[in-house]
């Protein structure tokens, strides 16, 4: 159950994620999942590290949404094809 619930917050992060960062990144459902959760954990972890963010307080879901941002966007930069030019 509890992979379930990582699965959905993982989408619906990525989701997010791929909605704020400009242009466009490709993959699926599924790549949007794991990327979600992957910038989840990442941005959960890196706050809780660094002292920003508690879970008490609701910060998570922010941390997750900022560390799926990075995620998604160094994503981007990884799969975008070369246009020929430069």
């Amino acid at each position: 159950m509890d992979y379930i619930i990582l699965a959905l917050v993982g989408l619906v992060v990525g989701a997010i994620a791929k909605f704020i960062v400009p242009g466009k990144q490709g993959g699926g459902i599924i790549v949007t999942a794991i990327l979600g959760m992957v910038g989840s954990l990442l941005g959960t972890y890196g706050g809780q590290q660094l002292g920003i963010v508690s879970t008490a307080s609701g910060t998570h879901w922010i941390a997750s949404i900022v560390g799926a941002v990075i995620v998604v966007f160094v994503y981007s930069l990884l799969t975008k094809k070369s246009d020929g030019k430069g």
